[in-house]
């Protein structure tokens, strides 16, 4: 399962900057608007220490993250959804995400202009809020009046999608966002296919300066990320940048010096990766050990499809053990001998942190 996030924002927000720090794929960055125009694409390991500790009981030659692909989009300006600055360009790009990181600008720098005249988080997450929610109910409406010329030719069915339409509209015009909107699988069914930038899962970087790197994010723009059903994290690109660019033996010392538990980006990485529900179960042995991803509440047949088709049409049995249990016992004969392993079968909800062995027959 591919998680794929936008990295969204006004011009020089620092969303390049962010996306290279990441990434360590050298987008160009640079004080003008639309330095990025075509999106860059990047590939995040998402940190796992269970992953890390099973590695150490395997010593496998490969060792597999999780992993988010994280995309650079060019900036968004005032009137995007009105087809200024990269309008549609910009937009079609975020349709096409799994997920939305919005880069608001939080940090002062006489050399680097800001497109807005003034550094302010709220308004630039208004700013882009705003354009989002104008294009998806553009959409809505299109969408609404073609469906409501040609409903009498349709069954029932028709109907259901028209009333959903009419209450995803009539919830954005009054400039709340899709993700905010209580809809059942059905009802989410009814408006999937019109991609709506509003119903992607958020996040919100206040991109900070270095002296407020470890300070928690301002209270304003918190408050306005949950209104938007989104989460809010405060990171210094510029020294998620530098660290990237030390010895891995020197990150430590380095974030200690500045009062830093971890880097900013593996929080992002891991709050990426979560929004979407999502869990993580392991497969491990002496060849490979390897973190998969799974909708939160999928089975272990649907695990077993996720690693490779052939497991699930082939599907016997799973043998399950928490990755815990097996890093305390220090081997599956252990783990055995313990009565810790699990046989569970194709229904079985895999959890957060289970390893799992499949057997099949093809």
């Amino acid at each position: 399962m591919a998680l794929s996030v936008g990295i969204v924002g006004l011009p020089n927000a620092g969303k390049s900057t962010l996306f290279n720090a990441l990434t360590q794929a050298g987008a160009l960055v640079g004080n003008y608007p639309f330095t990025t125009i075509e999106p860059n694409t990047g590939v995040v390991a998402v940190p796992d220490e269970r992953l890390d500790r099973l590695a150490a009981i395997f010593s496998p030659p490969r060792v597999i993250p999780a992993s988010v692909t994280f995309t650079d989009i060019a900036g968004l300006v005032r009137g995007a959804s009105q087809g200024e600055g990269l309008g549609n360009q910009f937009l079609g790009h975020i349709r096409e995400c799994d997920a939305i990181v919005v880069v608001a600008r939080g940090f002062e720098d006489p050399d680097v202009s800001h497109v807005e005249g003034a550094v302010d988080p709220v308004r630039d997450l208004d700013v882009i809020e705003l354009e989002l929610q104008l294009a998806d109910l553009e959409t809505v409406t299109r969408r609404l009046d073609k469906r409501e010329k040609t409903a009498r030719l349709q069954k029932e069915k028709a109907e259901e999608a028209l009333e959903v339409m009419r209450y995803v509209r009539d919830h954005l015009d009054t400039g709340r966002p899709v993700r905010t909107l209580a809809l059942s699988e059905e009802e989410r069914g009814h408006i999937h296919e019109l991609y709506l930038l509003t119903s992607h899962p958020l996040i919100v970087v206040v991109n900070v300066g270095e002296g407020d790197a470890g300070k928690p994010p301002p209270d304003a723009v918190v408050e306005l990320a949950r209104r938007h059903g989104g989460d809010c994290l405060a990171i210094s690109a510029r020294i998620e940048a530098e660290i990237v660019e030390l010895p891995a033996a020197d990150r430590r010392e380095f974030l200690a010096s500045l009062g830093l538990p971890e880097p900013g980006l593996n929080r992002l990485a891991r709050d990426a990766y979560g929004l979407l529900d999502l869990i993580t179960f392991f497969t491990a042995g002496e060849k490979e050990v390897r973190a998969w991803t799974l909708q939160g509440g999928g089975t272990a047949l649907e695990a077993a499809g996720v690693i490779h088709t052939d497991f699930a049409r082939g599907f016997i049995r799973a043998e399950v053990v928490g990755a815990e249990e097996l890093i305390e016992a220090g081997s599956y004969l252990a783990v055995r001998e313990q009565g810790r392993q699990r046989l569970e079968g194709r229904d079985y909800v895999v959890r957060d942190g289970d390893v799992v062995h499949f057997r099949f027959n093809v």
